[in-house]
């Protein structure tokens, strides 16, 4: 989701006192008299320096590594390791429901009713299967044992580092007639003498047998508390993303119920005297015994134009791995595998595209071998069928990009023991991934197209339709771009006219894209013209995400933004080639300021993106409000700006109370054309007292989304969207 943050100040320098040391030189030998004595000097690199980390110590110390960060992502990464566990044991048929549950204390809870771990001693270690698997790194059922012929986990690490980062851990098995238990305290086996992190602890090896329970009841409870000495003290689980990676897993594992649900946070304070509303319990569950079919049409937008196509085969491959032998010496040896593909497509007469791409459940947002696979297919396939249709002419191809447009694809790979690059699991490694996949989407899909099923044949010549019309397209914008380009080389300048650009191109540079002509005159005599760029834009730019890309081109004043920042648009776009190393969007502080920002931030998500990811995205904050005072006292500043009505409302209140007289009315600016140069460089450009927020994207696909529903083709989600938030809108906050 698009999100809005403060942009720090640069911190002031901190004291350290100083005392002067007691003169000891004389008694520090020297580096020529040490080595005399045979001894090494005292600032010399020897053995005493090196650490040796036994154990947990290693995540401990450092701990992303292995889960990424220490924040909210890090802790979310945490609960999707034992998440991913409980899959695993439903991918190979074991399990159908898991429930996860965020508790009120600030726990995370996941039950399954898979198989459970086992309780029985290993032989090497003789500790129990629970123990072995909870404080042992690279230990558990996923390394070629014949336990799991596919799942997430490869490396072993997902639970152990998991009770490592975390102040208590309980896990309760049911498993060969008993319920056996054992608690852990930063990675350390023990029992705890009362409930929560902060009770007694005492050091423990070994399972406690609480119950007796039926053979046939089998599954696995763990429950753990973040240790507050790791996390940040504002880290927490987020219950619509864990949600959003139910529902995807859900799709992934057919038949698969998955319960997810949050206790409220306790109370603050004395509830019965603010009357507020105590905090409702959030509950979703999820169970799709389609798929992948209905994956894909959920997340589809825009009228289709072709049915979901699905197709499903498998293919092997020989690996080389290395395996330890009966002597311990690890020797390469021949592997044969198997790989089942599963691929849902479906095209939709919009332009965005949305690929989604999994193996053994896990997303790879970042695709890898079996993406690359799909994308080659998809391309071949459809050059091959658009020249046998005779939609295509010559040496014309059609690009990736033409094929993609509208097109909505979720590929899903399962394998044993595939190759990930990091612990992180988003880039799929497997090498041999690439050539199964794209030979079955290759058969597939080109069967279809070919031979299309009865009822089908229109549907069929429709996808070719789309896919020739989004090259036309292409070619289109090429030709407006080079038509452009010679015009710019012919003119005496090749930027805009009406850019009023800096002087210094260095790291301070900033482009301020303004709203209006008024709100410009002010800016130029507002801003510092060394490092400082004006651009206005007349009034609401093209709803980009509604217009194709040779629309989008064709209008002036995104034609114009992209001109000026100078690094291309959309993939050819070079962040390294940006003329300024941050934008500002400054529009007026209401309602048609809200919305130009809107505007602009959808240009910027779909064809400058990079400068979003980078964090180079920034909005201005005008004030609304000027309070001139008439009795000002010592120390004490003639104005004060106010950005919102509450704001406004407690401030009055605040000189009320202390008894400070202002002048009626209070100024309420319309725009930024009606401040004068002096108050707009105090308020809003210059960067020793203005305020900045900076745009930047926490989960891109959510990002997308919101933009697709909030800004796109389709009507009907969006008044859905309205209509069910309306509930919750305060009316006085509406702009009227």
């Amino acid at each position: 989701m698009p999100t809005l943050t403060a942009d720090p100040g640069t911190p002031s320098g901190s004291r350290e006192a100083a005392k002067e040391a007691p003169k000891t030189a004389s008694k520090v030998p020297s580096a020529k008299s040490a080595m005399a004595a045979g001894q090494p000097p005292a600032d010399a690199y020897t053995a005493r320096h090196l650490s040796v980390l036994e154990g947990l110590e290693a995540v401990r110390k450092r701990p992303g590594m292995y889960i990424g960060s220490t924040d909210s992502r890090g802790l979310q990464h945490c609960l999707s390791e034992i998440i991913d566990n409980a899959v695993d044991e439903a991918l190979g048929g074991y399990c159908t429901g898991i429930e996860v549950t965020l508790h009120a204390d600030g726990s995370a809870e996941v039950r399954d009713n898979g198989r459970g771990i086992p309780v029985d001693a290993e032989r090497k270690t003789k500790l129990s299967g629970v123990e072995l698997v909870m404080t042992r790194l690279h230990a558990g059922g996923k390394f070629g044992g014949g336990s799991y012929t596919a799942s997430g986990g490869l490396h072993g690490v997902g639970a152990s580092v998991v009770n490592a980062l975390a102040a208590r851990l309980d896990v309760e098995v049911d498993r060969e007639g008993h319920t056996w238990a054992a608690s852990f305290r930063r990675g350390v086996t023990g029992e705890f003498a009362g409930p929560g992190p902060d009770a007694s602890f005492t050091r423990k090896s070994g399972l406690r047998q609480l119950s007796k329970t039926t053979r046939r009841a089998t599954g696995t409870r763990i429950r753990f508390w973040p240790d507050r000495q790791v996390f940040t003290k504002d880290a927490g689980f987020s219950f619509a993303a864990l949600t959003e990676r139910a529902r995807q897993t859900a799709y992934l594992v057919p038949g698969l119920t998955i319960s997810i649900r949050e206790e409220p946070a306790p109370p603050v304070g004395d509830s019965d005297e603010d009357h507020t509303e105590p905090e409702r319990i959030k509950q979703e569950a999820f169970r799709f015994d389609g798929g992948i079919s209905e994956f894909c049409a959920h997340l589809g937008t825009g009228e289709p134009v072709s049915e979901v196509l699905r197709l499903t085969g498998s293919g092997s491959f020989t690996e080389t791995i290395p395996v330890l032998d009966d002597r311990g010496h690890m020797t390469p040896t021949d592997v044969e595998r198997e790989m089942q593909v599963d691929v849902a497509l479906q095209w939709a007469t919009g332009y965005d595209s949305v690929l989604r791409s999994f193996v053994n459940v896990i997303a790879t947002p970042h695709g890898g071998t079996h993406v690359t696979g799909f994308e080659r297919a998809l391309t071949s396939t459809l050059n091959e069928q658009l020249k046998a249709a005779r939609l295509l002419k010559g040496d014309d191809k059609v690009t990736k990009e033409d094929a993609l447009e509208g097109l909505v694809a979720v590929v899903s790979v399962r394998l044993p023991e595939p190759q990930f690059e990091g612990q992180t699991k988003e880039v799929l490694g497997t090498p041999a991934a690439a050539k199964i996949v794209q030979q079955l989407v290759s058969t597939q899909l080109g069967s279809y197209l070919e031979n299309p099923p009865r009822g089908a044949k229109q549907q069929a010549r429709a996808v070719l339709e789309k896919v020739i019309s989004a090259a036309k397209a292409r070619i289109a914008a090429r030709e407006h771009r080079d038509n452009q380009r010679r015009k710019s080389a012919l003119a005496s300048s090749s930027l805009p006219a009406k850019l009023v650009d800096c002087r210094s191109a260095d790291d301070r540079s900033e482009l301020f894209i303004v709203e209006g002509d008024s709100a410009l005159g002010t800016a130029k005599l507002a801003r510092d013209s060394e490092f400082q760029a004006l651009l206005p834009i007349r009034g609401k730019i093209l709803n980009v995400q509604k217009a194709s890309l040779a629309d989008m081109l064709k209008n002036a004043e995104c034609a114009a933004i992209i001109q000026v920042i100078g690094a291309g648009s959309g993939s050819s776009f070079d962040l390294d080639s940006a003329r300024y190393q941050r934008v500002i969007l400054m529009s007026d502080a209401d309602v048609d300021g809200a919305h130009i920002r809107t505007l602009l931030l959808t240009l910027f998500h779909r064809y400058l993106r990079p400068m979003l990811d980078a964090g180079r995205i920034f909005a201005a904050v005008p004030p609304l409000h000027r309070i001139e005072l008439s009795n000002v006292r010592k120390g004490q500043d003639k104005y004060r700006y106010t950005y919102s009505d509450a704001e406004l409302n407690r401030t009055l209140l605040e000189f009320e109370r202390r008894g400070q007289r202002w002048k009626e009315p209070v100024q309420r600016y319309k725009g930024l054309g009606e401040m004068d140069a002096s108050q707009l460089a105090e308020t809003t450009m210059d960067p020793r007292h203005r305020t900045l927020r900076r745009i930047r994207i926490e989960d891109a696909s959510a990002a997308t989304d919101v933009f697709s529903l909030l800004m796109g083709s389709e009507v009907a989600p969006r008044r859905d969207f309205i209509v069910s938030g309306a509930a919750e809108l305060d009316p006085s906050r509406i702009d009227i």
